[in-house]
């Protein structure tokens, strides 16, 4: 079962990411508002939604606050460094924005699921309800995942 919230909904938190560069990659990335750097640790896996489609990506973190350097078609992709197509870094080069500028962060489901659009634009969040937590631990051990 899921439900679709627009990113003007109530129900979503919405604030601005800076874009950023860090160390010595050419890549752009993004630096977390400081209140969805609260809700997230570095090494967390978090879903992340860019033009309707869906990524996986690591949080990494410096002394300045909380880092994405990717958003990858898989979690796996998303685990290890420089495997699959970054398509955080695409979408941000191709928004035509420079360092230091932003995008809009929209917290979906604290610590596990986020939105990013360009400022002005409206996106349309669709949120999986998972199952209970008992059914889930069943399945996952069905998976081989616990």
């Amino acid at each position: 079962m899921s439900t679709r919230l627009p990113s003007d909904s109530d129900a979503i938190d919405s604030s601005r990411a800076t874009i950023v560069r860090r160390g010595g990659s050419r890549t752009p990335c993004l630096e977390f508002p400081t209140a969805v750097a609260e809700t997230v640790a570095v090494d967390d896996r978090i879903t992340i939604v860019i033009d309707g489609a869906e990524y996986f990506a690591t949080v990494a973190g410096d002394d300045s606050g909380r880092l994405l350097y990717g958003a990858y078609d898989t979690r796996k992709q998303a685990r290890s460094t420089g495997e699959g197509t970054n398509r955080l870094g695409a979408w941000l080069r191709g928004l035509d924005r420079e360092i230091g500028d932003s995008v809009i962060c929209d917290v979906v489901v604290d610590g596990e699921r986020y939105g990013l659009r360009a400022p002005g634009d409206r996106a349309v969040y669709t949120v999986k309800h998972e199952p209970r937590d008992s059914l889930q631990s069943i399945a996952e051990s069905l998976d081989g995942d616990s």
